[in-house]
């Protein structure tokens, strides 16, 4: 029988949305093994003066 465990991870960037997964990927590494897979579920971004912050 498979057993899966599903752990929530945010990550941010000011960069890109790239940069933002990699850094909750890394984050994730050094707490959890053998991650094969990520799901983003949600993007978002701060707005300051009309542009885009984060």
């Amino acid at each position: 029988m498979a057993v899966a465990r599903i752990t929530q991870v945010i990550g941010a960037s000011p960069h890109s949305w790239e940069d933002a997964v990699r850094n909750a990927l890394e984050r994730a590494n050094k707490t959890l093994r053998g991650i094969t897979g990520i799901e983003v579920l949600k993007e978002n971004a701060a707005v300051e003066d009309g542009k885009i912050a984060e």
